[in-house]
């Protein structure tokens, strides 16, 4: 009996999206944005000391390997043929840092993820070589020094890991985010695989002028970083290389977008003013804001948007960031056990449906926007004896949505046209309380895709468009429409600024808990004083002889 014929669904388009807690493999029709099929694994995250963050390199690696040959195994029961994926594109966790043996293939040392503050002593010594007048670095690279970017994280490792430093002495160390791990080792890797990252990631490492497009050399001197271990910078749409392994060898790799990015491009805001807010491990509000660099006076970052071809304009954005959205769900699951699983936190809230005046500040990594106050940690307030884990869980949704309208004011202040409803996207838009709260937190109506895996789709969009490849078109009236969801405010907004004033009042808590200085170094300090060290030791001598005069033994 002859095989069943493989069904033909048009020319398909693969996005890998390697993100800080898994990674994914996503097959879409070019034509129809549908999504056809997808895989994801899990990963874990190393915490060897307090406030750093680490993942295995090639566990990364190796769960990309297994997404795409589990996707395919999936499209072929549905009976589409592979052959017709015809481009694939690459979205990843930003700014986490890497650096590989070029030789080996191996990595040098862990990934240091986004997330990790063990650089804030390495921060306070670069920030104090900075001129008051003059901080070349924010109008060079659009973002503040910060425990957050590669720069710093680089400039730690090459400080304190041996076998980094004999590598780049002996021209053997490759430097990269995410992405560029990914590509090296997925168009060959040791055997000339292609050394390279978008202007999107590169805009995320400080080491990158968004003006002129380029490392420069004056950040790179400023950092202490060779540039012979910089990736080159392309487009964020064009051929990077070709799949060199696997069900997929020989498809250009022709897409590569950090996470935000191409969350940006999958929510189609292609026009100026228009807005998103992704929720994932962080929860991240980028803005178009066009051709222009805007820069902002209440803490936002200035960043590349996308560039969509080698000959295409640059577009920038505004953003806000927030350190910790979706990891707040995760360390009530995995530190405290309230939960089993990240989709009970809906079960949880909705039994109680309010905090009970209970505040929750997920400042586990400091904070990131506005306040840039890496000394800040977590901080649960306003408890009660009434207080149960149901309460915690609700504040923890609450908290992802004060943060969110933070940075919103944030962004309505600084482009001076506030928005009239808010696009959002990723997994936790699937729960229904948060997204409602959201809609209540801001008093602005919060608009969901169908479809909310758009960081897939945007990394898909760009490899499908790039040159050479040319099987999506990004022209207005060729973009498919997307169902959407609206989500309408349910409370007044009285209420609403009620209780956005005492989260503000709760985030002043939270801050300036943490010093760089050791104790040993405080102690050392209280009794070189000579003075003090007189008294002490004088009151000594006072309270043994007054011992000894009252006889007292």
């Amino acid at each position: 009996m002859a095989a069943p014929k493989k069904s033909v669904v048009g020319p398909l388009v693969g996005a890998v999206v390697q993100g800080t807690n898994s990674s994914h493999f996503l097959v879409f029709n070019s034509k129809t944005a549908e999504l056809l099929s997808h895989h994801q694994v899990e990963l874990t995250q190393e915490f060897p000391r307090e406030g750093w963050v680490e993942q295995n390199p090639k566990e990364i690696l190796q769960s990309v390997y297994e997404c795409i040959e589990e996707t395919c195994e999936k499209l072929n029961e549905l009976n589409i043929d592979i052959s017709n994926i015809k481009a694939i594109g690459v979205s990843n966790q930003r700014e986490t840092t890497l650096i590989w043996d070029k030789l080996t293939g191996e990595p040098l040392y862990n990934a240091v993820v986004w997330l990790d503050v063990r650089t804030q002593s390495t921060v306070e010594n670069l920030s104090r070589k900075i001129p008051g007048n003059n901080n070349f670095v924010k109008s060079k690279t659009g973002l503040p020094l910060s425990t957050y970017f590669s720069a710093v994280k680089l400039r730690w490792i090459l400080d304190n890991v041996k076998d980094v430093q004999k590598a780049v002495e002996e021209g053997r160390a490759l430097f990269g985010t995410i992405d560029s791990w990914l590509i090296w080792n997925l168009t060959g890797g040791v055997n000339e695989g292609v050394h390279c990252t978008d202007v999107t990631n590169a805009s995320r490492t400080m080491l990158f002028n968004i003006h002129s497009l380029e490392w420069d050399k004056e950040l790179c001197d400023f950092f202490e970083i060779p540039m012979n271990i910089l990736p080159n910078v392309w487009s964020s749409s064009e051929i990077y290389g070709l799949m060199k392994d696997g069900a997929l060898e020989g498809v250009p790799i022709s897409g590569c977008l950090g996470d935000q990015s191409a969350a940006l491009v999958g929510q189609m805001c292609f026009q100026e003013g228009q807005a998103k807010n992704t929720y994932g491990t962080g929860c991240f509000l980028l803005c178009n804001t066009g051709r222009k660099c805007v820069f902002s006076e209440r803490g936002l970052l200035t960043t590349v948007a996308y560039k969509l071809g080698r000959d295409k304009p640059v577009f920038y954005a505004l953003e806000g960031s927030v350190a910790i959205a979706g990891a707040v769900i995760r360390w009530l699951r995995d530190n405290l056990g309230i939960i089993n699983t990240s989709e009970e936190i809906e079960k949880l809230a909705k039994e109680v449906g309010t905090s009970y005046g209970c505040y929750f500040i997920p400042a586990f990594s400091g904070l990131y926007a506005p306040y840039w106050d890496p000394s800040a940690r977590g901080i649960i307030c306003g408890l009660t004896q009434f207080t149960n884990k149901s309460h915690i869980a609700f504040a923890a949704l609450e908290a992802v949505c004060f943060q969110t309208r933070e940075i919103l004011d944030a962004m309505n202040r600084d482009c001076g046209i506030p928005l009239s409803h808010l696009q959002v996207d990723g997994k936790m838009t699937n729960n229904k309380i948060l997204m409602q709260l959201q809609a209540d937190i801001l008093h602005i109506p919060v608009v969901k895709p169908s479809m909310p895996e758009t960081t897939a789709l945007g990394a898909a969009m760009a490899a499908g468009a790039a040159e050479g490849v040319g099987i999506w078109s990004l022209k207005p009236e060729d973009l498919s429409s997307v169902l959407m969801e609206r989500i309408e405010p349910q409370i007044k907004a009285t209420e609403s600024d009620i209780r956005y004033s005492t989260w503000k009042k709760a985030v002043m808590k939270s801050m300036g808990w943490v010093t760089t200085q050791s104790p040993a170094s405080i102690d050392s300090a209280i009794f070189s004083s000579l003075p003090l060290g007189f008294y002490i030791v004088s009151s000594m001598i006072i309270l043994i002889g007054a011992r000894y005069i009252s006889g007292i033994p």
